[in-house]
């Protein structure tokens, strides 16, 4: 992680002409980054507030950016912030099943736009006549584990018969793994508990479905505004970098930055989109300064919101650990 910023981006752009590209935006591109920064904040709610009805706002907004930036901190990464999500809306009064619902089907959401985005990215790029190697990878990639993740979906929601057995099947093949680890861990969910799973998601999907994928949608778009915002703001127009080939660059460090190499997919995206835009066209200098950019801009706010909301929620909650939901 610290090779990629101590010698591997140097190596790309000297780190003085980086902070003379930086230096030059304007105060008019700095208003531009603090509004399109916030418009991604605020949309980091909507999707929870579809997902679990009765959340509030500022409710959403909190528990989001607390779990986002513990997922960035911790080397578990999603798994940490899934387990803070699930303690935050439980400390707020929702039931159970409702919270571990909410955190499946956003997180399910958010990794099936994930995987759709180097699709559409690759699409976009064919249409203009033009390609990149890592991204038709991507794509594939994402293609086959979609259609996976979309099918055992389905199949796990089309009976409660079926429901039911793979259920029974996943807490055996756990369990096995207890063993393998020799965890004197007993699996206290099976068959039944997928099956009354089914029944609340359909119940949910049937009436919000639309609302979910919209909300989804719009919280992932505003990160790539910011994107764009960034490459505006160093001088890279579209001339060099197009907002086809910026959108096709960022939705490969999206993959890249959801493969749990390091927390946040610090180092490996910075390569990744600095390597993607200089491929494309932008200047070298430019490619790492709206690279960093965007990174601080996506990442510090957050992760002082975040752990700002944590620390403040533990002091209420001094007792409440965080527990995963089951």
């Amino acid at each position: 992680m610290g090779t990629v910023f101590a010698f591997v981006l140097p190596r790309i752009a000297d780190y003085r002409d980086v902070w003379d590209v930086l230096g030059s935006v304007s105060w008019l591109d700095a208003l531009l980054l603090v509004v399109v920064t916030a418009l991604n904040i605020v949309t980091f709610a909507p999707s929870w507030m579809a997902a679990l009805p009765g959340l509030r706002f500022r409710q959403a907004l909190t528990m989001s950016q607390a779990a986002t930036a513990l997922s960035i901190v911790s080397p578990a990464g999603a798994a940490v912030g899934m387990a803070g999500s699930y303690s935050m809306l439980r400390s707020f009064g929702f039931a159970a099943g409702s919270v571990a619902l909410a955190v499946a089907v956003t997180g399910v959401w958010n990794q099936l736009a994930n995987l759709t985005f180097p699709i559409i990215g690759l699409a976009l790029l064919t249409s203009v006549d033009e390609d990149h190697p890592a991204l038709r990878t991507a794509a594939l990639v994402g293609l086959v584990v979609l259609v996976v993740v979309v099918v055992t979906f389905a199949l796990a929601l089309s009976s409660a018969h079926r429901a039911h057995r793979i259920g029974e099947l996943a807490a055996r093949l756990v369990a096995r793994m207890y063993r393998l680890l020799r965890r004197k861990k007993a699996v206290a969910w099976g068959g039944e508990s997928l099956a009354r799973f089914r029944a609340r998601a359909l119940h949910l999907l049937r009436r919000r479905w639309h609302v979910i994928t919209v909300a989804t949608l719009v919280g992932h778009l505003t990160v790539f505004l910011v994107l764009l915002a960034c490459l505006h703001a160093v001088g890279t127009g579209s001339s060099e970098v197009s907002w086809i080939e910026a959108f096709a660059a960022w939705s490969l460090v999206r993959i890249l930055g959801a493969l749990p190499f390091t927390p946040g997919g610090l180092g490996v995206v910075e390569l990744g989109l600095t390597g993607a835009l200089v491929a494309f066209g932008a200047p070298n200098a430019d490619a790492v300064a709206a690279t960093l950019l965007y990174r601080f801009l996506t990442i510090v706010p957050t992760l002082a919101l975040g752990l700002l909301a944590a620390v403040t929620w533990r002091s209420h909650h001094p007792g409440r650990s965080l527990e995963s939901p089951r």
